[in-house]
């Protein structure tokens, strides 16, 4: 059997000095301060990545250095290196900060938003990306997303008891900012998970996968909407999350305040649910005074008067 590439990570412990002590340092605070997995790997994975190239610790290579490192990153016209930059800095600053070199922390290069607003697809556009998959699976993970605005690695985490068809809910356990949540399960979206779990047969996860513990992978969800999209007539650029950021616009358009909109998604703060007033079509209720419609709907006997 053919033995399998070292991930970045890996290398970084073989070949750099010191390296495989700050892993599990970074690793073991990650963990204390409750963040997820994927925050561990993207510092990580960065720090590994600056450590190899000048085969040192960042904390041994000079400001000069790091910096034109960084301009070559923020450089590149190709935006997931747009990304790698972000995380670049994010990582170093978190990786300096820890060592208590907090000057080289704030000498770092600052990030601007780019303040976009989150690409939405339309119904028809959902319609037709639901129908595309050709397993059953994929259609019921893509629309399952949508139906509960879900983040990709909440719905890997999914187990079969975590769906009550009875109460019609969905218990999200443990999701970003360490916080459970119950979000509404559609009809829809419950006869279309009877008839895969009675065809599939999932077994302690709702989805498995190739997973060393059997679940399905993010990688592999982001796959399925890749290849779907093709099937589509689709030309939005756009990405599993766009269906969460969907879920939430049509929520908005249908008439659900705000608040309860923040929840549902569970965001931490109402300025992250914000963004979508901004992109949400919601008929606009001209100015007028309230005391026109207090008796609207008040059936009033007047007498005539001789």
């Amino acid at each position: 059997m053919k033995k399998s590439e070292p991930t970045i990570v890996e290398k970084a412990i073989q070949t750099v000095d010191g390296f495989e002590k700050v892993f599990n340092t970074i690793k073991q605070q990650t963990i204390l301060r409750g963040q997820s997995k994927s925050t561990l790997n993207n510092y990580i994975r960065r720090i590994a990545l600056i450590s190899l190239h000048f085969n040192k610790l960042p904390e041994h290579i000079s400001e000069d250095d790091i910096n034109e490192y960084l301009t070559s990153l923020a450089q590149s016209a190709k935006s997931p290196s747009r990304s790698s930059f972000k995380h670049a800095v994010y990582g170093l600053r978190y990786y300096f900060r820890h060592l208590g070199l907090n000057k080289r922390a704030i000498d770092l290069p600052s990030i601007k938003d780019d303040s976009k607003l989150p690409v939405i697809l339309n119904r028809n556009e959902l319609r037709q990306l639901f129908i595309a998959p050709t397993l059953l699976k994929h259609r019921i993970v893509l629309t399952l997303i949508y139906s509960a605005g879900l983040r990709s690695q909440e719905v890997v985490n999914l187990k079969l008891a975590d769906i009550d068809f009875e109460r019609k809910t969905i218990h999200i356990r443990q999701s970003k900012y360490k916080k459970d949540r119950i979000v509404p399960l559609s009809n829809y979206m419950a006869k279309g998970l009877k008839q895969y779990i009675a065809v599939e047969h999932p077994h302690i996860w709702l989805f498995n996968g190739k997973e060393p513990d059997g679940r399905y992978s993010v990688k592999g969800l982001s796959w399925v909407m890749r290849e779907s999209l093709k099937k589509t007539s689709i030309t939005k650029e756009v990405s599993l999350h766009s269906l969460r950021h969907s879920y939430a616009t049509h929520l908005l358009e249908d008439g659900v305040n705000i608040i309860t909109i923040k929840e549902l998604l569970g965001h931490a703060e109402i300025a992250t649910t914000m963004v979508y007033l901004h992109v949400a079509q919601c008929p606009v209720t001209p100015a007028h005074s309230p005391l026109d419609s207090l008796y609207a709907d008040v059936k009033c006997n007047v007498k005539k008067t001789k």
